[in-house]
């Protein structure tokens, strides 16, 4: 996200607040995955270009998600296959239902990059257990210190969880965000149902 310049909230460009978050002390207690839910999660390593971007637009559309959407192939396969970063899939009854990556910055510190389940999924209490199992694969990396950041414009519930979780804010800053137009929303997908970056 970009600093805010001169000038309000347009709809195609919208004002935004960001918090960002720090834990150094794992949780006390891990959440507990809800029972009756058939979920197992995987690692995607490499993923393809085109399912990361499935990925990316069912999680955060509703979020206005839009800067790894807005990537040529070049910098999405740069951005996703370094060796640093870490894709994990969340399957509910065999189907993607949500996606976390993790992003060593350096041997301090490991960044929550991304977090966020798909639609379908949403209130069936797996949010807290996902991101448990986020925060414990962040620190399986060696990592002392864990990052994760989120803004206004997500989902209502995602600082609270943050904080009932353990992390702290420790800065805030202003953002703009440039949501994905109608066009190019409709460039996403080709005739072959393959995901590409917007024209």
């Amino acid at each position: 996200m970009s600093a805010i310049g001169s000038g309000g909230q347009t709809p195609d460009r919208l004002l935004t607040t960001i918090t960002f978050l720090e834990m150094t002390v794992p949780p006390s207690r891990w959440p507990q995955r809800p029972a009756n839910i058939a979920a197992a999660m995987l690692v995607a390593e490499n993923p393809p270009l085109h399912y990361y971007r499935y990925l990316y637009f069912h999680v955060g559309i509703h979020w206005n998600w839009e800067m790894r959407l807005r990537m040529d192939d070049e910098a999405l396969r740069a951005a996703i296959h370094d060796e640093r970063v870490t894709i994990t899939v969340l399957h509910v009854d065999g189907a993607p239902a949500g996606f976390y990556e993790l992003n060593r910055k350096d041997d301090e510190t490991t960044d929550i990059a991304y977090f966020g389940l798909m639609p379908h999924v949403l209130g069936r209490g797996l949010g807290k257990w996902f991101l448990g199992e986020a925060i414990r694969a962040a620190f399986a990396t060696g990592a002392k210190r864990i990052t994760v950041n989120t803004c206004t414009l997500d989902h209502p519930a995602a600082l609270p969880l943050y904080q009932k979780l353990g992390f702290s804010p420790y800065r805030r800053a202003e953002g703009v965000l440039r949501p994905l137009t109608t066009t190019e929303r409709a460039s996403l997908s080709d005739s072959d149902g393959i995901m590409r970056p917007v024209a």
